[in-house]
């Protein structure tokens, strides 16, 4: 019986029939190999640890392209998000300068290789990208790209995007390595993007149940307000009008009905105070003006003018909007308790990132002895906003109240 080996057959060359110069070259080249292995799987894990680190969509996905181009040596990559028609909606670069984006313009729109990727949603490796037959070339300004990797990213079995890596450094060719090590980063990605959109999708509901409770507790307060203060100062104006014309000193008279237009006023500030706290945050800036003046108008007698000019809605962030309606209801309440005016106009303007807000009348105009306490606090309202309030007469009579404000 001949003697059996002593180690298996695996179709390697016998280690002892090396010499040993060759015996120690390949040693240190499996040894190289476990070692490369070992660190690519260590590098997948820590990729998968690091996309799994964030719940905000956009990071997350930054995070995938990055780690992809880490893995595999890649000098570019970019991560292409699909919308409902098969294009793609929004498309995430890796390893190209600010400079280079912006050179290249538009996004793509899924044509060629990528568009071969999104109808195929399957791996490809290309040895020269210009060479496949769904190349359409690059547009000007763009890097020079060769070899390519492509691989679909699924979430719960729904193709959602695909992950595109180009020019392996060193001039060599994307390997099935290379391949294996994407497909399963891609797997975790699926993940990673489906829990950040559920993340997404319970934060807006946790949003929407906080923003229920705040507007039933402005109900509440409301109500309290209308029911419980309103009505007594109404009550109290109309107590006060019934025993004007007892009083005798006509003195007496005059301050017995200057103290009812302060509460009638006092009632007109609450209803508009009331009117703001149920305005939906959400709410165009201009509706809400409108909304404000519709309230006041009993207070006035008339009808304000309103004019706007330029993005109101879209360019005033909440923070600044609050405040504008804060100051506006302030203002026009002054001109109805104080002003005896007939016109009353209202212009809100954004230009250049600037909001200037303005307020009219033809009234008696601010007296030189009137306090300025309501002025300093409008001052202060737009300075702590980092704008300005001016105040001064207008023609041919009245009063301007002006703010400009940064957006």
């Amino acid at each position: 019986m001949a003697d059996k080996p002593p180690y298996p057959r695996h179709g390697l060359t016998p280690v002892s029939s090396l010499p040993i110069d060759e015996l120690l070259q390949e040693l240190a080249s499996r040894v190289s190999e476990v070692i490369s292995g070992r660190e690519r799987l260590r590098g997948l894990l820590d990729a998968v640890i690091g996309i799994g680190a964030d719940l905000e969509l956009a990071a997350i996905l930054d995070r995938i392209v990055a780690a992809a181009c880490t893995l595999v040596d890649a000098r570019y990559g970019a991560l292409g998000v699909l919308d409902d028609s098969g294009g793609l909606s929004e498309f995430r670069t890796h390893g190209m300068s600010e400079a280079e984006i912006a050179a290249l313009g538009d996004l793509p729109t899924g044509r060629g290789i990528l568009g071969h990727i999104i109808d195929t949603p399957e791996p490809l490796r290309l040895p020269d990208l210009a060479a496949h037959p769904a190349s359409v070339g690059f547009p000007p300004g763009h890097p020079p790209m060769r070899t390519f990797l492509g691989v679909p990213i699924t979430v719960r079995d729904k193709a959602w995007g695909n992950l595109y890596l180009t020019d392996k450094r060193e001039g060599v060719q994307f390997t099935q390595d290379d391949e294996d090590l994407i497909k399963a980063l891609a797997v975790a990605a699926g993940v990673a993007i489906d829990n950040a959109r559920l993340y997404g999708e319970l934060e807006a509901s946790q949003a929407d149940r906080e923003r229920l409770l705040i507007f039933r507790d402005r109900d509440r307060i409301g109500r309290d307000l209308h029911d419980l203060v309103i009505q007594r100062l109404f009550a109290s104006g109309l107590q006060l009008q019934s025993v004007v014309h007892l009083v005798e000193p006509p003195i007496a008279a005059e301050r017995v009905r200057s103290v009812v237009e302060e509460i009638n006023g006092g009632i007109a500030d609450l209803r508009a105070a009331i009117f703001s706290m149920h305005q939906d945050p959400g709410q165009h800036l201009s509706a809400t003006v409108r909304g404000l003046l519709g309230v006041v108008r009993q207070q006035l007698g008339f009808d304000p003018e309103v004019a706007f000019t330029g993005p109101v809605d879209s360019a005033v962030p909440e923070a600044v909007r609050v405040e504008v309606i804060a100051m506006l209801r302030e203002a026009l309440s002054n001109a109805a308790r104080h002003s005896g005016a007939s016109r009353v106009a209202v212009s809100v303007a954004v230009e250049q990132g600037v909001l200037t807000m303005t307020v009219t009348d033809d009234g008696c105009g601010i007296p030189a002895t009137a306090p300025r306490r309501g002025l300093a606090n409008l001052a202060s309202r737009a300075e702590a906003l980092g704008g300005m309030f001016t105040f001064g007469g207008a023609e041919p009579s009245g009063t301007r109240l002006e703010w400009t404000m940064p957006l």
